[in-house]
């Protein structure tokens, strides 16, 4: 049974979202029982202080255990402070209102946290793939579930660059997910490259997930999420699958912008949720596919000073290239996990790779200005420039002239389909 209410105008209620919470719970045979709920962290924009408020008052006298699990995939582990912001509610009012509620950060590189629930085989990984690749994929997943009997999903839908559209079993893979299949599913994302991905419904590495999360022997509800900027729009309630599509066909009403003619320059300005390029990217993959041949996008953010506080020293060693540069010279790359590699190729966007004479030609400059030196930017093959030298205020109302300004960027895409078509694979 799917629950569900949505506007691309009006704002959902906190009532709305109660009445909606006890429609979809009221099925559910939670009394005494163990309930997890898989969280995102701060960089996803979400009303996630309302929810962890409101399964309590419905859930919280019912129910043996009611506890979250942030899915951080490789992101760093969160601190105190940091849960306390993203719920809402401080470690002492947790511990004196919310006696049964724990929070506990995913660890993706600690083996003794994770678990092997299957396999997909190769033979399988081609059909789900169209070919792109055929590896045995081991599917590693956080054995907290475990001890659990029900999980419950909660978190945002957005056009995103690996899978098209983030969400519903996301969550698990990468979310909550081991190496293994967090390196399969963004190489494979980017094999199809970010700009032919983000904003589609149907791609190889959703469908990946999707028979993924098949091996969870839990029952699995979705709380899915639809935003236009911090305001909810929409939430669907039920099977992961049906109320993940639901929600984003609501994403892609709310969250698409699409524009008739492509931009030469984009001032895309990440939004301070983001604390690192490795995060704050998305205000590239976000405005790529409204850039023009040849165009360039700045990305302004004065208060970044890292590439990646996860994996910077991996991107320092191999750079920002296009996936030809990889493919073509793979013997080369072959021992870099696919994540890294992906996040690189997603950075630098399409583009071609000339084995032959070594020319490497991007289809447009990404450019820092950010708080990183420009000795590492220049390094890691990227464009910098002074980020004191750039007034924001004097790229707005340009859009005629071809230059865009985003602030908040991120989130909401930019898509001109003219350019998306002349570049369809």
């Amino acid at each position: 049974m799917l629950v569900g209410k949505a506007s691309t105008h009006a704002p959902l209620s906190e009532s709305d979202v109660l009445e909606l919470l006890a429609r979809g719970l009221a099925p559910l045979a939670l009394d005494g029982k163990r309930v997890l709920v898989i969280i995102p962290d701060s960089t996803r924009t979400a009303p996630i202080p309302l929810l962890f408020r409101q399964l309590y008052a419905l859930l919280g006298d019912r129910v043996a255990r009611l506890d979250y699990l942030i899915a951080l995939g490789t992101h760093p582990p969160m601190s105190e402070a940091a849960i306390e912001r993203l719920v809402g509610v401080s470690a002492a009012e947790r511990a004196a209102r919310y006696p049964r509620v724990a929070i506990f950060n995913h660890r993706w590189d600690r083996p003794d946290a994770l678990t092997l629930i299957g396999t997909i085989g190769r033979d399988e990984t081609a059909q789900l793939t169209d070919g792109l690749l055929a590896d045995d994929v081991p599917v590693v997943l956080n054995r907290l579930i475990f001890d659990y009997d029900h999980l419950i999903i909660c978190g945002p839908v957005f056009p995103h660059e690996v899978v098209g559209f983030s969400g519903g079993a996301k969550y698990l893979f990468p979310g909550i997910a081991g190496a293994e299949i967090i390196n399969f599913t963004h190489w494979l994302g980017a094999l199809v490259t970010s700009m032919d991905t983000i904003g589609v419904k149907d791609t190889p590495v959703r469908r990946v997930i999707h028979r993924a999360a098949a091996f969870v022997r839990r029952p699995i509800l979705l709380l899915a999420l639809v935003l236009k900027g911090a305001t909810l729009h929409g939430l669907y309630i039920g099977d992961y699958q049906q109320a993940w599509s639901a929600a984003a066909d609501l994403s892609a009403q709310l969250n698409v912008i699409t524009v008739a003619r492509p931009f030469r320059r984009v001032l895309s300005m990440p939004a301070p949720i983001y604390d690192d390029l490795w995060t704050a990217a998305k205000a590239m993959y976000k405005t790529e596919p409204a850039v023009a041949d040849g165009g360039e996008i700045i990305i302004y953010a004065p208060h970044i000073t890292e590439i990646s506080y996860t994996h910077g020293r991996l991107i320092d060693a191999i750079g920002y290239h296009v996936r030809d540069y990889f493919l073509k010279q793979w013997d080369r790359f072959r021992h870099v996990p696919g994540g890294i590699l992906a996040h690189s190729t997603h950075v630098k966007g399409k583009g071609s790779y000339d084995a032959a004479s070594g020319i490497e030609t991007p289809r447009i400059q990404v450019t820092l200005a950010t708080g990183i030196p420009e000795e590492r930017c220049r390094r890691v093959n990227l464009g910098y420039v002074d980020p004191r030298t750039i007034d924001p205020r004097a790229w707005a109302g340009r859009e005629a002239e071809g230059i865009l300004l985003v602030p908040h960027a991120g989130e909401m895409l930019y898509r001109c389909p003219a350019l998306r078509a002349a570049h369809k694979p």
